[in-house]
């Protein structure tokens, strides 16, 4: 699973997600991508199963970029603790994903693959998403 090395401090707050994605929001390195079309987090056993789904449907063909990754720390307490005595210890990590925020990269592959396994790994997570294509790389045709 994806998780920081070193964070510099252990908990944080949940914060807002409004608004939609400014930064991370075209396709820099890859031929077609897997745009988020909703607000959600994604924890790092979500990107894990839909990494491993693009993967196996591609037949490690082509090359793979994550666009994401999971450095907000989420905290829970233990079942049955009385109130009080402060905030849980970290459970899990997420990343944040607004609106238009590009998940994964693909190139290397023809467009039905590519198509066809973003399909299939959208599946893998809780939110809307929608295939986009780069257009640099098709002016070069």
């Amino acid at each position: 699973m994806l998780s920081p090395k070193k964070t510099k401090f252990r908990k944080q707050h949940r914060g807002r997600m409004t608004g939609n994605a400014s930064k991370g929001n075209t396709i820099v390195f890859g031929e077609y991508g897997l745009q988020a079309i909703e607000r959600t987090w994604l924890n790092s056993k979500q990107i894990e199963a839909t990494r491993r789904t693009i993967t196996r449907n591609v037949k490690r063909g082509g090359k793979l970029w994550i666009r994401i990754f999971p450095d907000k720390p989420v905290t829970a307490r233990p079942a049955e603790t009385r109130m009080g005595s402060g905030k849980g210890s970290t459970e899990y990590w997420v990343a944040v994903v607004k609106p238009g925020h590009i998940i994964f990269e693909i190139s290397g592959i023809p467009e039905n693959i590519a198509k066809k396994a973003m399909h299939l790994a959208s599946y893998k997570l809780p939110i809307k998403t929608k295939f986009i294509i780069n257009n640099k790389f098709n002016k070069r045709i």
